[in-house]
């Protein structure tokens, strides 16, 4: 007997969808729980609920951080970046030719303001000087020669005219500056400090042959160190010298570095509307090195007596109309923990670290009042809390 292709065609299908089917089945009977575990789940009402084993007990104080907060001014602040600069920099070149006979100096070395760093060789700069001594000696000789007896002279015109001729012909005073440049020269052939510093970019090495204008080595000053920022034109008015800045170096992170706004650019480049901003660090360890990327933080408008707090204080609850909550922890008598109260409340101006809480708002906190800052985010009102330094140490929940 035969079959068309298409019934055979319908019966493999129907063949392949048994043969799903039981396998769907076989695998769902597995998985299932057996009769005996349901029975010990229903008959032993002791064993803990595995989906809620990982929450916090609202029982037991849960750990948080606090601060106080204070009535202060709250300073709003001008951010930039930029980089370490040295406070002072010099480059040195030579100014005199000749070979390097003597090299103290070391990249990175400490050097006191001048203290010697290169020695160029004196041979031919001392005979210069010799050379140029006799020469002196002789116009000497010649000059007294000219006017031995013109202290007998009684016309005190006459005797300066004469003593005037006689330097001029005895060459008198063009030895004398012949003799001060040689001077000079040999005085060159020894490369001082110019201030106090490091040394920087060393250029040349001992023996090598420079002439006048080689470039020898850089010596920088860390301390005080700089930092140069550019800063939109629209906050420059609220900047001004000696304002507090503080300084974070991508080198140091989580370290913070405080210093002084040193000065104002008056001139805004056209191109990208900022002007240069200055700011000056203690940097008695020369750990800030020039280059380092910094990002700067300055004090700018100034807002006397106002409730501040620190901004990780603040948090939004609601459904559908967030609002600004804290909490604030009130400690129990007679024990180590104390109770979340939030609170709802108002803010007002801002900056990097604290808010302002305003006094219309619904809820008004007092100087002095510790507030939440970490391990609050999952709080309900009344819940049991105790202080610490590390929230997640102490096995809490930490907001970041």
């Amino acid at each position: 007997m035969s079959f068309s292709r298409r019934t055979l065609s319908l019966v493999t299908f129907l063949l392949i969808l048994a043969v799903l089917g039981a396998g769907v089945g076989w695998r769902l009977w597995s998985e299932g729980d057996s009769p005996d575990e349901a029975t010990a789940a229903e008959t032993n009402p002791d064993l803990p609920d595995v989906s809620s084993a990982g929450q916090f007990s609202t029982d037991v104080p849960q750990p948080v951080r606090g601060a106080e907060a204070s009535r202060d001014t709250l300073w709003i602040r001008v951010s930039a970046e930029g980089r370490a600069e040295a406070y002072r920099r010099a480059t040195l070149s030579a100014q005199v030719e000749g070979r390097v006979d003597r090299l103290p100096a070391r990249e990175n070395a400490l050097v006191g303001n001048a203290g010697l760093l290169l020695q160029i060789d004196t041979i031919d700069l001392a005979l210069n000087v010799a050379q140029a001594e006799a020469d002196l000696m002789t116009a000497q000789a010649e000059y007294r020669q000219i006017t031995l007896f013109d202290d007998e002279i009684v016309d005190d015109a006459i005797r300066e005219e004469r003593n005037r001729i006689a330097r001029t012909r005895s060459q008198f005073d063009q030895r004398q500056v012949a003799l001060r440049q040689a001077q000079i020269q040999l005085a060159r052939s020894r490369v001082t400090a110019p201030f106090g510093g490091r040394v920087a970019d060393l250029k040349v090495v001992e023996g090598q042959y420079v002439t006048v204008g080689t470039e020898l080595m850089t010596v920088i000053d860390l301390d005080p160190i700089k930092v140069e920022v550019q800063v939109l034109e629209a906050a420059l008015p609220t900047l001004s010298a000696g304002r507090r800045a503080e300084v974070t170096f991508s080198a140091f992170p989580g370290e913070e570095f405080l210093g002084r706004i040193r000065s104002i650019n008056p001139m805004v480049d056209p191109e990208t509307r900022t002007a240069r901003v200055t700011v000056l660090l203690p940097n008695p360890d020369h750990r800030i090195k020039p280059g380092m990327y910094a990002e700067v933080s300055m004090d700018a408008e100034a807002l006397p007596d106002r409730m501040i707090v620190p901004r990780a204080a603040l948090l939004e609850r609601g459904d559908g109309r967030r609002r600004t909550i804290l909490f604030v922890y009130e400690p129990k008598e007679g024990e180590s923990h104390g109770l979340a109260k939030w609170r709802y409340v108002s803010v007002g101006r801002e900056n990097d670290t604290h808010v302002e809480i305003l006094p219309d708002g619904e809820g008004i906190v007092e100087p002095g009042e510790v507030v939440l800052v970490d391990g609050h985010h999952y709080l309900a009102h009344d819940t049991p809390v105790r202080l610490v330094e590390d929230v997640s140490a102490e096995g809490g929940r930490p907001g970041r």
